[in-house]
C-alpha cells in the first residue's frame, strides 16, 4: 500500500495538531472578552505578567512569555500608546529597557479579573484534568526552555 511507512504523517498520530487546535480554540474564546478590554491575547498575557511583577525588563518579559524582542517591541509600543505601560531605560544600565504599568494599566486588572473564569466556563474539562494538563504542559515548556539554553 502507498501509505505504508508514513504513519508518522497522519494527523491522528500527531501531538502538535491537537495542541494547535486546542490553543487556537481557547484563544478564540478569549477574543470577545479581550475585545471588551481593548486587548489582543498577546497584550493580555503581557498585562498578566505586569500585574504580577509590576515592572519587568523586556528581556525578562520575553523569557516569561516565550516571546522574542521582535514580537515584544511593537506590542509594548502599542500598549504604551494605549496608556497601559511606560517604557524607560534602567538608570543602572542604559542597555536595559524596563516596562512598567501605568495607573490605567493597573486599573484594568479589576476589569480583567473575571476573564479566566469566563473562559474556563467555555471549556469542558474537569478541574483534575485541567491541573494534570497544566502540569504536563509546564513540564513541556521547561524542556523547551532547557533545550533553548543548549542551542
Amino acid at each position: 500500500m502507498a501509505d505504508e511507512g508514513y504513519e508518522c504523517l497522519k494527523l491522528e498520530n500527531q501531538l502538535c495538531f491537537p495542541l494547535y487546535v486546542c490553543a487556537k480554540e481557547v484563544v478564540r474564546r478569549y477574543r470577545p472578552l479581550l475585545d471588551d478590554l481593548g486587548l489582543t491575547y498577546t497584550q493580555y498575557i503581557a498585562m498578566m505578567a505586569l500585574w504580577e511583577h509590576r515592572t519587568l525588563s523586556v528581556k525578562e518579559m520575553g523569557r516569561l512569555l516565550y516571546l522574542d524582542s521582535g514580537t515584544l517591541t511593537p506590542l509594548l509600543k502599542k500598549m504604551e500608546e494605549m496608556g497601559l505601560v511606560t517604557r524607560s531605560r534602567d538608570p543602572s544600565d542604559e542597555r536595559v529597557l524596563m516596562v512598567s504599568l501605568t495607573d490605567k494599566g493597573e486599573a484594568m486588572r479589576d476589569r480583567a479579573a473575571d476573564v479566566p473564569a469566563s473562559v474556563a466556563s467555555c471549556v469542558s474539562i474537569s478541574s483534575e484534568d485541567a491541573l494534570a494538563l497544566k502540569r504536563i504542559l509546564d513540564g513541556l515548556m521547561a524542556t523547551f526552555r532547557e533545550n533553548e539554553r543548549l542551542l
